[in-house]
């Protein structure tokens, strides 16, 4: 059957106009996180797509939860590229594999199994995908999600004698990997025009940021199928931007008055006794 390498991530998670929560659309809910004043950013719906507005210099992290009971492989697109291999993103490459009920922030550009360069807003220009020739699909997150193929269980009990001659198996296996590759290289050579939606004006992308410690192993999977079964994206760019799209109103400013558990970090010292 056809197998794929993908890395583990030991990262677990850590005014009148409402936001919107994402769609249970599939197993995994994709989230985008900004690391530099640690809040979940608000999803808002414009035109059936989903828009999130980034704060540029701002490190961020894409939150993957798996909500189900099996593995899952998550294909991690950013800007059109994967960020694992580098590569211009197509749902066959490489990904992470996500363990039942398991949620995993991605901070970065995977650079080894020990590091990565962590994502940050950055004008659309500087942007990884655009220094790299290929500013096309700046301003989109993406997930392709696949479900692990389950093993075959065999009746082990004894034949009765004479036993007979085992039948060969039939090569189903050898016929499957060589279709799941031609439809492969299709998918990838589609996957450019596919995507290529990015507006000319797009202002915010994902830069190349610092490096920082990142821990990750190897695994094997086996896909279930060569069709994700849960593709989902977030559109991003800055506030300035969203309001002139219409996706935010004019003069909009969040202000985030709900209860915390935890208001604040350390604790003080106690004001200075009068003397």
């Amino acid at each position: 059957m056809y197998r794929f390498l993908a890395s583990v991530l030991s990262v677990v998670a850590l005014c009148g106009f409402s936001p919107v929560r994402p769609a249970d659309d599939g197993p995994v809910l994709l989230s985008v996180i900004d690391r530099d004043d640690g809040r979940e950013l608000d999803l808002y719906p414009h035109r059936g797509q989903q828009w999130v507005a980034g704060s540029p210099g701002h490190r961020y992290s894409v939150r993957m939860q798996n909500r189900s009971g099996e593995r899952v492989l998550v294909v991690l697109s950013v800007d059109g590229v994967n960020a694992i291999t580098g590569q211009t993103a197509s749902p066959s490459q490489s990904g992470y594999v996500l363990e039942p009920w398991q949620s995993s922030e991605i901070t970065g550009w995977r650079k080894s199994n020990a590091e990565v360069a962590q994502f940050v807003f950055t004008a659309s220009s500087d942007s990884y995908a655009s220094r790299t020739g290929r500013p096309a699909n700046v301003g989109v997150i993406g997930i392709a999600v696949f479900n692990e193929a389950r093993r075959p269980v065999y009746d082990v009990r004894p034949l009765p004698a004479p036993r007979p001659m085992p039948r060969p198996m039939p090569q189903y296996e050898d016929r499957a990997e060589a279709s799941a590759n031609a439809s492969g290289r299709a998918a990838e050579a589609a996957a450019p025009s596919a995507m290529a939606k990015s507006e000319s004006r797009q202002r915010l992308g994902t830069g190349h940021g610092e490096r920082e410690w990142s821990s990750s192993s190897l695994t094997s999977f086996e896909r279930a199928s060569r069709n994700p079964i849960q593709v989902s994206e977030v559109r991003y760019d800055s506030r300035q931007r969203l309001v002139a799209m219409g996706i935010l109103p004019r003069g909009y400013r969040h202000v985030d008055n709900s209860p915390q558990a935890f208001p604040s970090g350390f604790v003080p010292d106690p004001p200075a006794r009068g003397r």
